[in-house]
């Protein structure tokens, strides 16, 4: 059973119908429930909402897939009525509901609090993906009262959706994640927000990296709004260091001199390190590739022609960035591969017609 069906609980829900799951849903938002169950996410529960859905048994496990600040009251209504033998969650903050949960006197043996470290910059049952999980880290943070039964059976979860599972402490898991995620995205609204102001003549300069910087700053500020009001210490640690960092960066620019430029110089390097110790795709240290840069004319199949063209050439394509170009038909696709394929991939394309820099 999912109750929620935003990004995560969908995806879930599309994820575990695949695996030939029955899966029930239900949400307080008709709209958003309707259309999960239109995306074959799984059957309504009848009655539609939590409140006056009725159900024969209970479900084996109830995934809650709500903002921090309604996890432990839905928790409460769901056990109260029985809908589960087992009970997780999806928000992206830890410690907080745990301790609203146990105030509110929940049954905690029957609880693991989880958190898929996957998403999007959109929102709701429309952006959900039944693969968004695959590869990605699962953090299980299972309380000393969780019985073993539902451990597992939380943990077979995210195996089940493709995910790495994680166990990690709670408090833990909130410094983390206010780090790796929650401050970057306030980071990201704060330099989209200059943009408010900007006149035509910046905004037609605007090039890959502000929209790379910026990109998660679209996200919907309702919910960011219960994130970081949940993990508030941890956040307002990492935007202090970063402030610091920042500030002093304005202050030795605007000194200008070479000793100032070198103090600069010194935080894009720790930049540059921190940036290399990002895991890699497929976990350990981040590779270095080559990039093949090929100019791509926009028009339907020009892509899927180049992935046929790098499949020909036995090359595996590792990440891939498309480089617009304003008021043209074309844009520049930047195209990541082991350094030893890099040659070969680019002489099929030149072959094939396409125009490879280089």
């Amino acid at each position: 059973m999912v109750v929620g069906t935003g990004l995560i609980g969908t995806s879930i829900a599309l994820a575990m119908r695949e695996r030939g799951a029955e899966v029930l849903l239900t949400d307080r938002d008709a709209a958003a429930l309707r259309l999960a169950v239109e995306l074959g996410a799984g059957d309504a529960l009848p009655g539609g909402a939590l409140s006056d859905g009725v159900h024969a048994e209970p479900a084996d496990l109830a995934v809650l897939a709500v903002p921090p600040a309604a996890v432990a009251v839905t928790l409460l209504d769901a056990q109260k009525r029985g809908l589960a033998t087992a009970y997780t969650d999806v928000a992206s903050v830890k410690a907080l509901p745990l301790q609203q949960a146990a105030d509110l006197g929940c049954d905690l043996t029957a609880f693991v609090a989880g958190h898929p470290l996957a998403g999007s910059e959109r929102s709701g049952p429309s952006a959900a993906r039944a693969d968004l999980f695959l590869g990605r880290p699962w953090a299980l943070c299972a309380t000393p009262d969780a019985a073993p039964e539902t451990v597992a059976a939380v943990r077979g979860l995210a195996r089940a959706c493709g995910a790495m599972p994680v166990e990690v402490d709670a408090a833990e898991h909130d410094r983390a994640v206010a780090l790796v995620s929650h401050a970057p995205h306030v980071v990201s609204a704060a330099v989209a927000a200059r943009l408010t102001g900007a006149d035509d003549v910046a905004l037609g300069l605007s090039g890959q990296g502000v929209r790379d910087v910026t990109r998660i700053a679209a996200s919907d500020p309702r919910l960011w709004i219960g994130i970081l009001s949940a993990n508030s210490a941890p956040v307002a640690e990492v935007l202090e260091a970063v402030a610091t960092d920042l500030a002093v960066a304005a202050s030795l620019l605007r000194d200008g001199s070479d000793d100032a430029a070198q103090h600069v110089a010194d935080l894009l390097l720790r930049g540059n390190a921190g940036r290399s110790r990002i895991p890699g795709k497929h976990g350990g240290d981040q590779p270095a590739y080559a990039t093949v840069q090929v100019v791509i004319p926009d028009r339907p199949g020009e892509l899927a022609m180049i992935f046929q063209a790098a499949g020909i050439a036995g090359v595996n394509i590792e990440d891939v960035t498309i480089e617009h170009s304003p008021g043209r038909p074309l844009g520049v696709l930047e195209l990541a591969v082991v350094p030893e394929a890099a040659e070969r991939l680019a002489a099929e394309l030149r072959a094939r017609g396409w125009s490879v820099p280089g």
